[in-house]
């Protein structure tokens, strides 16, 4: 029997690179997808099992030749990891950056999503991952439209959970939603670590071992670590104007 074949965005590094090992090991045949064929190439040289597959996903000509890939019969999970942050005051920034990060965080997922389920949906079989972030449940000055590409994208996967409980309940969609993570997402973002307390840290491993554990029990949002559990929690039941108080002193975010 062929092995089951999972699709990784952003596979390069980071998230997507800890995913990849953790995937083989789990028997899974790899389709790894990044910007950076160098890398991609010695990830999959390295695990065994992985087809490369450069692309750039704010380009709509290569999201449209993954979108293509994704229709193997064999595919049974989809990893859409693929991002990145810009930090600084969102009037002040140059407009491509934020652009890209909504066609990379919006319209590559939905174009990713919508090519992956179909065949999931017919073959009543699959999952589909997106990497979201604490920050989709929060909103941040300095990441403007990172903290609003990722609210969507938990809106996004939880509208297609209720759908797929009726049309498809065998198959699983899932909001990764980790805290800061220590991947090269806050050093390509110029983001000082230093100002953000240890305690706030997760290991890119233990992100991904929640994540798998909550897909094996097919479980929609995944927030790994008790201290942004309770934040979540708490935050999100809070009235608007006591949300933005506290969003306003956060002291990651303090000038």
């Amino acid at each position: 029997m062929p092995k089951p074949l999972a699709a990784i965005t952003g596979a390069s590094a980071g998230l997507g690179a800890v995913f990849a090992r953790k995937l083989t090991a789990r028997g899974y045949d790899l389709l790894l997808i990044a910007r950076r064929a160098d890398r991609l190439t010695q990830l999959a040289n390295e695990i065994g099992g992985a087809e490369p597959l450069a692309a750039d996903l704010t380009v709509a000509a290569d999201v449209e030749r993954v979108a293509e890939r994704l229709g193997d019969p064999r595919l049974a999970l989809l990893v859409n990891n693929a991002g990145f942050g810009v930090h600084g005051a969102f009037a002040g920034s140059p407009l491509e950056p934020q652009l890209q990060m909504h066609r990379l965080h919006v319209d590559c997922v939905l174009r990713l999503t919508h090519a992956a389920l179909g065949g999931m949906v017919e073959r009543k079989a699959g999952g589909i991952i997106n990497v979201a972030s604490v920050a989709g449940f929060l909103r941040s000055r300095g990441s403007v439209s990172y903290c609003a590409t990722k609210s969507w994208m938990i809106a996004f996967t939880e509208a297609l959970h209720l759908e797929l409980r009726k049309t498809a309940p065998a198959v699983t969609v899932q909001a990764l939603c980790p805290g800061f993570t220590y991947t090269e997402f806050h050093d390509a973002a110029h983001i000082d670590r230093g100002k953000i307390p240890k305690w706030l840290w997760l290991s890119a491993e233990r992100v991904v071992d929640a994540s798998l554990t909550g897909l094996d029990r097919r479980k929609l949002m995944v927030v790994p670590g008790r201290r942004y559990q309770w934040i979540v929690a708490v935050t999100t039941k809070l009235p608007i104007p006591w949300r933005v108080a506290m969003e306003a002193w956060s002291p990651q975010r303090r000038d």
